[in-house]
């Protein structure tokens, strides 16, 4: 069995069963083991020399810890440790990040350049109006963009991700409902191909939310949604293109059946990416989107970044968005922190955050605004589209594709588990992936799609990048089809083999605890 000797370091042996290349440092090449930070240093050393402490009476009154128990490492130690931890984590600089419902894709180091420009990156949210106004000139621009792209009446800038964007569009519906005392429509439509943060969404801003079933071809069942609307019925939050794929075809109609209901449209923007340049949803009859700044403007995702969800708004809803907004004032910027009489924010559900937003995803997405252009951004959506069908039919003779029938997908393909060998699934697809060197595509959503397999290529990747990850995908699902059982048993190849990911997520172990002493206490 491995130990762990006082420098940290584990020695392995080969252990019956296990593979002949294993080796006595638990290296392989480049890929290198890394014990905990607990076990490579000691809390009773330090990698800093200190003089002698003065002795001092504490004011804690006898409440003072003996002892951290933080390990003690010298830097080198401590930046070899995070560099080596830093190795095994998967990003979109390392390779294709086959994430679907979440646009994983290259974000332009222009982007970075000038968000990290001198005034842009040191701004403080505090600093007054009139020493910031180019910092509101880059947000008005922006919003200007946002507003032109979608085909809609104004835009909220607060918000600062996806699901706080869908939570302002839903409080500016309650709060145009409640202007014209309609405040007991209480229920919000959600079909089951939208995304799994709208229903929570509308439960979050006290809505009942009732499920609209879909049709065999993955879309919204409109005859079930029309059946369905009535005076309780406050609106639909519908993703669009959906989460099977799909661009809702009859989204025009759905919009004008629930504004003859008297209900409003919320859009989910999470798949903007595939239409922006292509479709305005001001043109569907749209009255509230949230736009994923950190998806379809290239800003980093997950931990490269706060995200950023701006949310257009139709000009029913205007009056009822947040505050505060950037308003064009003479030669100048001012904020506006308060209600106005008038046509905007008259009747602002008030704010969301305590400034005025992401500055760093504002630059971000400027700057790749302006410099893609009106025909770079139609190209976006229509090299994510072709990207994705690229690997739909490049893959639909080896697995099950559900929708495959109802014609083009738009900037996600999906596949399912259906037709593989009994007591092979979708799990057993994505970890073999990651021996391939790829972090495994979306799994088990959405959920109308048994063994669900959502895999969303971007427009960033290059055919040569398409084509080795659809041999890679090719060769694991025809590995499984087969039955091989080195697929059930993987990845071999991961500084970690297939974990108890149930037992982890409902047993976690949180705080470290030295072994040694462990088991002496046993």
């Amino acid at each position: 069995m491995s130990t762990i000797n006082q420098s940290g370091w584990r020695p392995t042996t080969p252990e019956a069963g296990e593979a002949s290349g294993a080796t006595f440092t638990g290296n392989r090449a480049l890929m290198l083991e890394e014990p905990l930070i607990f076990e490579i240093g000691s809390s009773d050393t330090t990698g800093v020399d200190f003089g002698e402490m003065p002795e001092g009476k504490s004011r804690l009154g006898g409440l003072e810890r003996k002892s951290i128990g933080l390990p003690g490492l010298s830097e080198p130690e401590t930046v070899r440790h995070y560099t080596r931890l830093s190795r095994q984590n998967y990003a979109i600089d390392l390779g294709l990040f086959p994430l679907g419902s979440c646009t994983m894709k290259h974000n332009p180091r222009l982007n970075e350049r000038v968000a990290r420009l001198p005034g842009f990156a040191d701004l403080h949210p505090l600093t007054p109006v009139d020493s910031a106004q180019g910092a509101f000139e880059v947000i008005d621009q922006l919003a200007h963009w946002l507003i032109t792209l979608t085909g809609m009446h104004s835009v909220a800038m607060s918000p600062k991700a996806g699901a706080h964007g869908e939570l302002c569009g839903v409080l500016a519906i309650r709060a145009a409902l409640e202007a014209r005392g309609e405040g007991d429509r209480k229920i919000l439509l959600v079909p089951i191909s939208a995304h799994g943060t709208n229903p929570a969404t509308a439960a979050f801003a006290n809505f009942t939310v009732e499920d609209i079933p879909a049709t065999d071809d993955g879309r919204v069942d409109l005859e079930a949604l029309k059946a369905r609307l009535g005076p309780d019925i406050a609106g639909v939050m519908i993703t669009n293109p959906n989460t099977c794929g799909l661009f809702e075809r009859d989204m025009k109609a759905i919009s004008d059946a629930v504004h003859a209901a008297g209900g409003y449209v919320y859009c989910d923007g999470a798949n903007f990416n595939a239409i922006v340049g292509r479709v305005r949803p001001g043109d569907l009859g749209i009255d509230a989107m949230h736009i994923n700044l950190h998806k379809t403007f290239s800003t980093p995702h997950g931990g490269g970044g706060p995200g950023s969800g701006p949310v257009v708004l139709s000009e029913a809803l205007t009056p009822y968005a947040p505050l505060p907004f950037v308003e064009k004032d003479g030669a100048g910027y001012r904020l506006v922190e308060e209600e106005t009489a008038g046509e905007h924010h008259a009747g602002t559900f008030g704010r969301m955050v305590a400034f005025h937003g992401q500055m760093g995803m504002f630059t971000r997405a400027l700057t790749y605004i302006l410099s893609h252009g009106a025909d770079g951004l139609r190209q976006v959506a229509e090299d994510s589209v072709l990207n994705a069908n690229y690997i739909l039919r490049s893959m639909e003779d080896v697995l099950d594709a559900p929708f495959a029938k109802s014609g083009p997908c738009m900037h996600e393909a999906i596949f399912s588990d259906e037709g593989l060998p009994e007591g092979f699934s979708t799990i057993d697809i994505a970890k073999a992936l990651i021996d391939e060197g790829y972090h495994p595509m979306t799994m088990y959503f959405p959920l109308v799609v048994h063994g669900a397999m959502l895999v969303e290529p971007t427009e960033t990747e290059s055919k040569a990048a398409l084509d080795q990850f659809i041999g890679a995908f090719r060769s694991v699902a025809a590995r499984a089809r087969n039955g091989d059982p080195s697929v059930k048993t993987a990845p071999h190849f991961a500084p970690r083999r297939r974990l108890d990911e149930t037992l982890a997520a409902r047993k976690p172990v949180l705080a470290w605890k030295d072994p040694d002493v462990a088991q002496a206490a046993e």
